[in-house]
C-alpha cells in the first residue's frame, strides 16, 4: 500500500453519533407534531384550574384542606375521552350517577410551555361541566426510552353541584 492510499484513509469520529431517531432533535420534532395535532386537529380545549398550594390552608397532620384556593384557569388542549355515565345503587342512599373522563395531555407541552403540573385534586372544565382529577399516570414512553415519558393521563369524575365554583368570592 502506498502513502497516497493512506491519505485517503477514513478517520473515526471523536465521539460516537447519537442513537438513530432518539436524539433531542427527534424529541423536539415529535413534540412539534404532537402540538399541531392536539391543538389544531384532534385535540379539545379545556380550562385547567390548579390548586394554589401557597394560599391553601392544609391540615398539618392529615395534609387535606376542606377549603381549597385555586389559581386562575389556564387554557390547555388535550385528547379528551368520554368514559360515559355510570349508575350505581348505594344502600341507604339510593341511585347515584357519575360521569367520568380520561384526559391525555402531552407532557412536554403542558409542563414546559404552559408550566402546568397535573395533580390529583385539581379541576378541569370541559364543555360546561367541571371535573375533579382523581388519578394521574404517565403510562407511555417515547420510543421505549425509560427516561422519556411523553403522556400524562388524568382520570376525572364530574364534580357534584356545589363541590367546585371557581367564581365563588369566599374562596379567594
Amino acid at each position: 500500500m502506498s502513502d497516497s492510499d493512506n491519505t485517503n484513509k477514513w478517520n473515526g469520529l471523536d465521539a460516537p453519533p447519537p442513537p438513530m431517531f432518539l436524539g433531542q432533535k427527534e424529541r423536539d420534532f415529535q413534540k412539534q407534531i404532537a402540538e399541531e395535532l392536539t391543538e389544531r386537529v384532534i385535540g379539545q380545549g379545556l380550562l385547567y384550574f390548579p390548586i394554589d398550594i401557597e394560599r391553601t390552608n392544609y391540615h398539618p397532620i392529615y395534609g387535606e384542606a376542606p377549603v381549597k384556593t385555586f389559581l386562575h384557569p389556564i387554557r390547555a388542549y388535550a385528547l379528551v375521552l368520554w368514559q360515559g355515565m355510570e349508575t350505581t345503587y348505594e344502600s341507604n342512599v339510593g341511585i347515584d350517577s357519575r360521569a367520568s373522563l380520561e384526559v391525555k395531555f402531552h407532557k412536554r407541552r403542558i409542563s414546559e410551555d404552559q408550566n402546568i403540573f397535573v395533580r390529583a385534586g385539581d379541576f378541569i372544565m370541559w364543555g360546561d361541566s367541571y371535573y375533579r382529577i382523581n388519578n394521574v399516570s404517565q403510562p407511555r414512553l417515547l420510543w421505549g426510552q425509560s427516561d422519556q415519558r411523553f403522556e400524562i393521563v388524568a382520570k376525572a369524575t364530574k364534580a357534584r353541584r356545589g363541590q367546585f365554583n371557581p367564581y365563588d368570592e369566599t374562596r379567594k
